[in-house]
């Protein structure tokens, strides 16, 4: 299944919002969208690709009404997850974690770009495995540019056949915020300042 979400936040009007596939998007305040899932997705097979825009003056808040539950499909067991990040205004995306079961194996690739006189807080986090299970994979990819020159370039893989991958003492779970232009806030795990400004914390662990 290939799921298709579009939202542009522009200043003193409401979202618009445009969705086709398993994934949906519902106004729930004046400047917040949450995502909820119109039908099981990601299955293996399944891509879900979201675009976001967001106008000079706008503000935006992304948020999901659950966690997103990957699983294997039928024919394969990857699925994909792409994300379009447009800011101009101000963005806010913090969805529930992503759980990798079974035997799923799930690649998620941000792509940003934030003007001058964007803001950004982009926080993901992710778990291999419901209770007992650690055969999943995931891995994640981030490119961010600032005014058209790099702000991140940032890749992270969790699971069986990752890099990290060990019996002993892997890591299962990660969160990783990423804010722009703000450099000094409360994080769990380790923060890097960023030479283009703001800042980037990541933390790893077994369970989230």
């Amino acid at each position: 299944m290939l799921s298709d979400v579009l939202i542009v936040a522009s200043p003193h009007r409401r979202p618009r919002i445009e969705c086709a596939g398993g994934v949906a998007g519902r106004q729930t305040d004046a400047d917040t969208v949450h995502l909820v899932s119109a039908a099981a997705t990601p299955l293996g097979g399944d891509t879900i690709r979201v675009r976001v825009i967001v106008e000079c003056g706008a503000t935006l808040r992304i948020r999901s009404a659950a966690a997103t539950m990957v699983l294997p499909g039928i024919a394969t067991s990857e699925s994909r997850s792409h994300w379009d990040l447009e800011v101009h205004g101000r963005l806010d995306l913090d969805p529930q974690p992503t759980i990798v079961a079974g035997a799923a194996r799930h690649a998620t690739s941000t792509r940003i770009t934030v003007s001058d006189e964007g803001s950004l807080r982009l926080r993901e986090r992710v778990q291999i495995g419901r209770s007992q299970e650690r055969q999943g994979f995931w891995t994640g990819s981030l490119h961010a540019d600032v005014a058209g020159k790099p702000l991140l370039r940032h890749r992270i893989e969790l699971g069986a056949g990752s890099v990290t991958d060990d019996e002993v003492g892997a890591p299962l779970a990660c969160v990783s915020e990423l804010r722009y232009p703000h450099a000094d806030f409360e994080a769990a795990g380790t923060r890097l300042a960023l030479a283009a400004g703001g800042c980037l914390a990541t933390w790893q662990g077994q369970r989230l």
